[in-house]
């Protein structure tokens, strides 16, 4: 069933693709750390020819798309999340609240493989860090699940509150108050701390539907 779903998924996904305009790949300077993501995967094709295809999406764009390259030639692009047909098999992107939160590359053998960040890309320094310093990386990822858990357990109570504000939901469900009460820059912290969190697992990309769920939905 759940194999059904994930496969109907997928080509509602693939029918959102569109046709490339054949741009070459521009190389990922420094300064692209703050503008763009760039993700690498080699795959080999029934010839035994090495294809390389670079997935190239850009920060905060107004509707979030990833760019397809095969070798260098732009063939492909998609709004988030996407799903590219490529040489046996489908690269399959998806997006959260800090950015993509998940890459890979499905064969039509049902294996998965990793589909790399730049290594000049700030996923690829993170990464980078990952496996040269492990034991200061760990913790780093560690910290990052406690602050998002934490910010989940303090700012649940007041969202909730704030909802059952709303008329509808008071006359119909009924009102609830939060035992949990913050100043608006208390609150403020909270959402930043959960805001550097989220980036540090979006880099990563890790993702969880509780440790990465959105905690900011309050109004001041």
């Amino acid at each position: 069933m759940l194999r059904f779903i994930r496969r109907r998924k997928r080509r509602l996904k693939m029918k959102k693709v569109k046709e490339g305009d054949g741009h070459t790949l521009k190389e990922y300077r420094l300064w692209n750390i703050f503008t763009r993501s760039l993700f690498h995967i080699e795959i080999t094709n029934d010839q035994n020819e090495k294809i390389d295809y670079a997935i190239s999406c850009k920060y905060f764009a107004e509707e979030p798309k990833a760019d397809l390259y095969r070798n260098g030639i732009h063939i492909a692009y998609s709004k988030l999340p996407a799903a590219f047909v490529v040489e046996n098999g489908v690269i399959e992107i998806e997006k959260g609240g800090y950015g993509i939160n998940r890459i890979r590359y499905d064969s039509d053998k049902e294996e998965t493989f990793s589909v790399y960040p730049d290594k000049r890309s700030i996923r690829g320094l993170r990464m980078r860090l990952h496996k040269r310093f492990p034991k200061i990386s760990s913790p780093i990822g560690m910290i990052a699940i406690l602050i998002l858990l934490t910010s989940i357990v303090l700012s649940a109570p007041q969202l909730i509150e704030k909802i059952t504000e709303i008329p509808w939901v008071s006359e119909n469900i009924g009102t609830f108050e939060s035992p949990i009460a913050f100043s608006l820059q208390v609150n403020t912290w909270i959402w930043v701390a959960g805001a550097v969190a989220g980036v540090e697992r979006t880099l990563m990309l890790r993702n969880h539907w509780l440790i990465d769920m959105e905690t900011s939905y309050w109004d001041s």
